[in-house]
């Protein structure tokens, strides 16, 4: 048994909030990139570069790369052969975002209470995921996540007899309400299976796979690439201004679920898609 002191977490939460929206992983940049290569609409290729030279001075000047800074969604991948010891759990996490925002000049957009409001003054609460993995190590993910995008997101509890169709029309549906809202090129979790916050929460973490690396399942692999084609047929384009670039990556995570259900999820994000990892 390995024991962590909590106050590793606390760290590690700081680093990686303010990392996380002053440097896109590479496998973003590199998507925007490549479809900046591909626009031949003068007005797509203008926003793009302008785009990628936003991300360019965030990171060379250690600034965040967009004014709305998230809200702190925090995954914690705990070894089973782990003990934490000394501040709670949540406690840790919250201590993390707190230094991280403040140390950072990262904006706080955390409300109290969702109907009442009444801003918390340090981007807290984290949004913590727990999961119990192998090992004596501790993976720690943030993910910041703004809410341009967040609200464009969906859920719906599809009959198995929707089949695949149903699930492809959700997925173009969902897309062509958020238009420019979510500030595109954007990238698209899928989750389907589990339940209704199983599916949720797939979806979630399908934006945190790599954007070159595909579903493990030929299948789902498939209807990724089919369905970022199709997303990006709808031409919105950057920043909602037309073009090839709708989205910048689609992935898909699934799971076993009920047989009389077939949930599906879809969380869209910015194509300023952050978030970074470290193993303590």
């Amino acid at each position: 048994m390995r024991e962590i002191d909590a106050s590793l977490i606390t760290d590690a939460v700081c680093r990686l909030s303010i990392k996380a929206n002053y440097e896109l992983p590479a496998d973003v940049k590199a998507a925007i990139k490549n479809c900046r290569a591909e626009e031949d609409w003068d007005t797509a290729c203008g926003v793009l570069d302008r785009i990628i030279e936003n991300f360019g001075i965030a990171e060379g000047e250690s600034v965040p790369i967009c004014q709305d800074t998230g809200m702190a969604c925090v995954f914690l991948e705990i070894g089973q052969d782990v003990h934490i010891t000394g501040a709670p759990l949540s406690e840790a996490v919250d201590e993390g975002v707190r230094h991280g925002y403040g140390s950072g000049y990262l904006r706080k957009s955390v409300v109290r209470d969702p109907v009442r409001r009444g801003n918390t003054g340090d981007n807290t609460p984290a949004m913590l995921y727990t999961e119990i993995v192998p090992g004596e190590n501790i993976k720690v993910t943030v993910a910041p996540k703004g809410f341009g995008s967040e609200n464009m997101s969906a859920v719906r509890m599809f009959k198995p007899s929707a089949g695949i169709e149903g699930i492809k029309s959700f997925i173009l549906e969902t897309v062509e309400a958020a238009g420019p809202n979510p500030c595109p090129p954007m990238v698209v979790g899928v989750g389907i299976g589990g339940t209704f916050d199983k599916a949720a929460l797939l979806a979630k973490k399908a934006l945190l796979r790599p954007l070159d690396v595909r579903n493990p399942d030929p299948y789902y692999a498939d209807l990724e690439r089919e369905m970022l084609a199709r997303v990006n047929s709808l031409g919105i384009g950057p920043q909602g201004f037309g073009g090839k670039t709708t989205a910048i990556g689609l992935n898909i995570e699934t799971m076993p679920t009920h047989i009389a259900g077939m949930p599906c999820a879809i969380n869209i994000n910015c194509h300023v898609t952050r978030h970074c990892s470290e193993v303590i």
